[in-house]
């Protein structure tokens, strides 16, 4: 932790693990505060990491998913996105610091490739970032993967159903101002997207 900060950090003093299973790690901790009083009960999680895929078709278009998603119990429109494998051979427990995953560009293009069947060669890394750090230790490894292109059919799992929609950047514009595109972690990797396209144009101009 930067030394700067360590007057600002929590001192975790007694843990409880609510919920540990192979999908999360759900606990209930207790904190002693910087001016030394503590406090409870504070609740955080662990889960695996994941990635996040803007990734559009050769013909320009944004490949985007529906599926419901059950927090909010509706069907949503969002980009390619699942978590990241463990590849060590061990079975998953979320929270075990020893696990070992897969690089999360391979199971960017993993995920890619089971949920619509594309695949591409131009990929780009925009950010990895805390998926919910109030409350969260996972990241999302965004990324950006043009000039894709379909060589099969789906691969989805046991508790996958989903469709695969094309949009246009102004479709896709359209669906995030009007709240229809809901995964706060998508709508900015589409900004970063969209940001990253427009600067790398300028640089190309000035060559």
């Amino acid at each position: 932790m930067d030394k700067m900060n360590d007057d600002l950090a929590w001192e975790a003093v007694k843990t409880e693990h609510l919920v540990q299973d192979e999908w999360i790690d759900f606990r209930r901790v207790k904190y002693r505060f910087p001016d030394g009083k503590e406090f409870e009960p504070f609740y955080n999680f662990s889960r695996r990491d994941y990635a996040v895929i803007v990734a559009t078709d050769e013909e320009g278009k944004y490949i985007c998913v529906k599926q419901y998603r059950h927090g909010i119990k509706e069907v949503t429109t969002e980009f390619v996105a699942g978590g990241l494998e463990r590849i060590d051979g061990k079975p998953f427990i979320a929270g075990d610091p020893t696990a070992v995953f897969e690089d999360a560009l391979d199971g960017a293009k993993r995920e890619l490739l089971e949920e619509t069947g594309y695949v591409s060669d131009e990929w780009t890394k925009l950010i990895k970032i805390p998926s919910a750090a109030t409350i969260a230790d996972n990241y999302a490894h965004v990324f950006v993967a043009r000039n894709c292109r379909r060589i099969a059919g789906q691969s989805l799992d046991e508790m996958e159903f989903l469709n695969v929609e094309k949009y246009t950047e102004e479709e896709l514009d359209k669906l995030v101002r009007e709240g229809k595109f809901q995964q706060a972690v998508h709508v900015m990797a589409w900004l970063m997207a969209k940001e990253k396209r427009e600067r790398d144009k300028v640089l190309a101009q000035g060559q």
